[in-house]
């Protein structure tokens, strides 16, 4: 009987009262057991711990979740935040090489919401730190003080791309989706794809292709700015996308298994 493919899940570095904890919303763990039928497991922000080399040879598949904090913006060549920006130092050193050394080794990449940024940022994009205030774009954030079903309810349409990843599933040309972030692609990395955008025309949405220069040929390397991860079950293009890195997950792991067994 196959295995349930491990797929890890980013944590997030935060103090609650007197220690350090790395923790990863509930959300996404849930998504990736019921939607994507593998088994989660958080990883911890330990880059001076654990090579990432060694996350690869353990797990099928990585999530790479959203987050309060933003990416620092001197990874991506950026002028300083504004004070009281939240940052995740441990999580940007981890993060950052794992999304680069995965989609080269082939692993199954999902990126969300801050894992959508990370996945731009790894391969030389950079970020605008508060879309709303370009003067170019409309305000992607959740409005303040609503039931966080209001937040997360669809927020504005989406037009996606033809050829892609996500026509690939079955998507309509205009899906609705939430929106949720302060912050947005301003430079698209080299050698990324644009999967979709929002009638403001911020990018939604992005892929390694096939044939990237940095990248293990047919790798399923996906970034969200949305959250899919929200009410999975309820929405047949959020349940597509976590269905497909399913799917790749698994084939990854009926690999290494083989290897493994060729190689006792």
């Amino acid at each position: 009987m196959s295995r349930l493919p491990l797929i890890g899940v980013t944590a997030c570095t935060q103090q609650i009262g007197s220690h350090a904890y790395h923790i990863s919303g509930d959300k996404y763990v849930r998504a990736v057991a019921v939607a994507a039928k593998g088994l989660p497991l958080i990883l911890p922000s330990l880059a001076e711990l654990i090579d990432p080399a060694d996350i690869l040879s353990a797990v099928d598949g990585l999530l790479f979740t959203g987050s309060p904090s933003n990416v620092e913006p001197y990874h991506y060549s950026g002028p300083a935040s504004a004070p009281g920006t939240a940052h995740d130092p441990a999580r940007d050193h981890t993060t950052l090489p794992l999304i680069r050394a995965a989609v080269a080794a082939g692993v199954p990449v999902l990126g969300i919401c801050r894992g959508f940024q990370e996945l731009n940022v790894a391969f030389g994009g950079s970020l605008h730190q508060k879309v709303h205030e370009t003067g170019i774009f409309m305000d992607h954030r959740e409005p303040d003080n609503e039931l966080v079903e209001i937040q997360y309810a669809p927020s504005h349409p989406m037009h996606i791309e033809p050829g892609g990843v996500l026509a690939g599933l079955g998507m309509r040309e205009e899906i609705r989706v939430n929106s949720i972030h302060g912050q947005g692609v301003e430079r698209l990395a080299p050698g990324l794809r644009v999967e979709a955008t929002a009638p403001d025309g911020l990018i939604e949405a992005i892929s390694v292709p096939a044939g990237a220069p940095f990248a293990t040929a047919n790798v399923f390397a996906l970034g969200v700015q949305w959250h899919p991860e929200w009410q999975v079950t309820q929405n047949p293009d959020y349940l597509s996308i976590f269905q497909a890195f399913g799917d790749a997950c698994r084939k990854r792991a009926v690999q290494r298994d083989a290897q493994a067994l060729k190689n006792a």
